[in-house]
């Protein structure tokens, strides 16, 4: 069954832009019901607005919306893909989490503020994730893998994920749970 936000990424998709006044039309839609889509679709990462001057230079500016780059895909599991399989066992992961994340912004800091740091900075790269307390020590669990494509073929990027967050937080971590198949949430312990 094709949804009116399916006709509406269409649409997006075949004209590269449009303004909403544009889509109702061509798709035979009140004005309204297409822009209350494109507002879902904007809060969900599917589709980008900008601003235009109307051709006339009279009243609002128009929006126009466009397909977001996240919908639109990239080639970067390929590459990420063939860079790992290329660099094999020479792949220094310390280094790999050293590039990802900068560990000198972390210097001189509490653990507590450490923790709410590194959290907003993974968050950044797409992790969900947050941080508790455990009678064991803090614990940070990713709610999402942000190289779930590429992954499985490689187990060493869990490995990364761990040296990145030693290195931010200054102490040794250990991952005690993985995601398997995307479900669940891989947690690394600080001991």
């Amino acid at each position: 069954m094709i949804t009116a936000r399916h006709k509406v990424l269409a649409h997006l998709k075949k004209t590269r832009a449009a303004s909403a006044r544009e889509i109702a039309r061509a798709l035979k839609m009140s004005a309204p019901n297409v822009r209350h889509h494109l507002s879902v679709l904007c809060s969900d990462g599917r589709v980008e607005s900008t601003e235009v001057n109307n051709r006339e230079g009279r009243g609002r500016p128009e929006k126009l919306y466009s397909l977001s780059q996240a919908a639109l895909g990239d080639n970067l599991s390929a590459l990420t893909e063939a860079l790992l399989t290329e660099s094999g066992p020479r792949l220094n992961v310390e280094a790999l989490a050293g590039h990802i994340l900068n560990s000198s912004q972390f210097a001189n800091l509490p653990i507590t503020k450490r923790l709410v740091l590194l959290i907003e900075k993974i968050n950044e790269m797409h992790y969900q994730a947050r941080w508790e307390a455990s009678a064991e020590g803090p614990r940070v669990i990713l709610g999402r893998c942000p190289y779930a494509k590429v992954i499985a073929g490689h187990p060493e990027l869990c490995k990364m994920d761990a040296a990145m967050l030693k290195n931010a937080l200054g102490n040794q971590v250990e991952q005690t749970a993985k995601m398997e198949n995307l479900h669940g949430v891989c947690i690394f312990a600080m001991r």
